[in-house]
């Protein structure tokens, strides 16, 4: 069974900064893309940024020259540097990974405060 464990969540002031983890349980070979979700309380889970086999980079227009997605295959981790953090950042960061047969996987999410 495919595991996600997402960390780095925290508080933080507005202006700061963190880095989010994800690992995989298996090789990030069997991926095609990885990717960043999160979702505000009453809000829908809206894509924060996703990376592809070969480093393609996609980012919410929210989150574009803030945050930065990074993928290592080799350690199985994909990482999403926050800087010039927001309030509006608040969220449960989740973690997405989707093969080439269409199968996605989540894991559970990694709480991020950003307090005014």
């Amino acid at each position: 069974q495919v595991q996600l464990v997402e960390s780095g969540g925290a508080l933080v002031q507005a202006g700061g900064s963190l880095r989010l983890s994800c690992v995989a349980s298996i090789s990030f070979n069997n991926f095609n893309t990885m990717g960043w979700y999160r979702q505000a309380p009453g809000k829908q889970r809206e894509l924060v940024a996703a990376i592809t086999s070969d480093g393609s980079t996609t980012y919410a227009n929210s989150v574009k020259g803030r945050f930065t997605i990074s993928r290592n295959n080799a350690e199985n981790t994909v990482s999403l540097q926050m800087i010039s953090l927001k309030p509006e950042d608040t969220a449960a960061y989740k973690c997405n990974a989707a093969n080439a047969a269409g199968m996605t996987y989540w894991g559970k999410g990694t709480l991020v405060t950003v307090s005014s």
